[in-house]
């Protein structure tokens, strides 16, 4: 199991000191394996790895203290311009290959994004992974990740993992990472069907602000997804000196599963766009029925109307002094309201 512990590197400005930073090291190989937190940063630095490791995981959490991340990549020949790439938490997910010349290390950055819920809601975190022959480094913009199991994985003897290289782990990260996706539209799923039901009742008031809710959380669902199949597409065809064959095989089975959910959440787009459409008009189809209601009544009381304002006036030979006049223009009133109604039935209007 991994020891997380904090620590603080550099001395702290006196306006805003740098944030803690949490940095492990796993350091393996098919026979063995050494999972431990970094106490001393500057110790850390100046050490090597033991004899015998085939791979070593730097896993940092945060990216609040510069200086920890200036070193690094100082120690481990990270590109100026892919360090700032990993500062800038809103970049696209992609690949970019650095180095490989006479002097100059090869590294391939790989940049994507994990997505979680927190609390029902979504939470998405940018994650830098930077790929070395025997070395791979991953920055996260916070603590908390979805990779305890690989490293269970890594702390297994006899794990496909233990037997890998660098590029393998690389791949085991990212599988991780779409894996998670799953869950999540999973919860979508179950979202859209809560949501249906309660359109086709059509007795909520909020119904068109929990589509749109709704519909803007897949849209940024879809913002990290469809980025994330062109590049994990390009690590499929990369040929790059980091990254074995066997890694771009399974490469190819990522990238499957990556089209599987791009596919799961165009149909859930595709269903929140029809679940609007049809709030929309079932609205307009009650908001008929009462007008056709309304106007059936205004329509029938019409002539009675008339004949109440022409016999409420005062005449003089009138005959009102027949004992069963009023009796009689009720009646009559009755039957022409009975009359209009059984037209409007007639005319299938009702």
């Amino acid at each position: 199991m991994t020891i997380h512990r904090t620590l603080k590197i550099g001395p702290a400005a006196p306006a805003k000191p740098a944030a803690p930073v949490t940095v492990t090291v796993i350091d393996y190989a098919e026979d063995g394996v050494e999972m431990r937190g970094v106490l001393d940063f500057g110790e850390f630095l100046a050490s090597h790895r033991a004899p015998g490791t085939a791979v070593r995981w730097i896993n940092v959490d945060g990216l609040t203290d510069l200086k920890a991340v200036e070193a690094l990549a100082e120690k481990y020949e990270l590109h100026p311009l892919a360090v700032e790439d990993l500062l800038n938490t809103t970049a696209r997910p992609k690949v970019d290959a650095y180095g490989g010349e006479a002097g100059a290390a090869a590294r391939l950055l790989i940049i994507t994004r994990m997505v979680e819920l927190k609390e029902k809601r979504l939470d998405s975190e940018q994650i830098s992974i930077f790929l070395g022959h025997k070395t791979v480094l991953t920055f996260q913009e916070r603590p908390g990740d979805i990779w305890d199991p690989i490293r269970a994985r890594i702390n297994s003897k006899g794990s496909r993992l233990r037997t890998g290289d660098a590029s393998f782990l690389t791949y085991a990260l990212l599988d991780a990472i779409v894996d998670q996706f799953f869950p999540v539209l999973e919860h979508y799923g179950d979202r859209l069907e809560e949501l249906e039901g309660r359109v086709l009742e059509g007795r909520s008031r909020r119904i068109l602000r929990d589509i749109h809710v709704l519909k803007r959380e897949l849209l940024l669902l879809r913002r990290a997804l469809w980025p994330m199949r062109d590049m994990i597409h390009e690590l499929q065809m990369e040929r790059h000196e980091c990254l074995s064959e066997t890694t771009r095989t399974y490469m190819t089975d990522l990238y499957d599963h990556v089209v599987q959910a791009m596919d799961i959440l165009e149909t859930y787009r595709e269903v929140v766009a029809g679940l609007a459409e049809t709030h929309l008009s079932a609205v307009n189809n009650r908001l008929n029925e009462v007008m056709k209601v309304l106007t059936v009544i205004s329509v029938v009381f019409m002539p009675l109307n008339f004949l109440v304002g022409v016999f409420g006036m005062n005449f003089t030979a009138f005959p009102w002094r027949w004992p069963y006049a009023f009796p009689a223009f009720a009646l009559a009133c009755l039957a022409l309201v009975g009359a209009m109604v059984a037209w409007f039935r007639r005319q299938e209007w009702l």
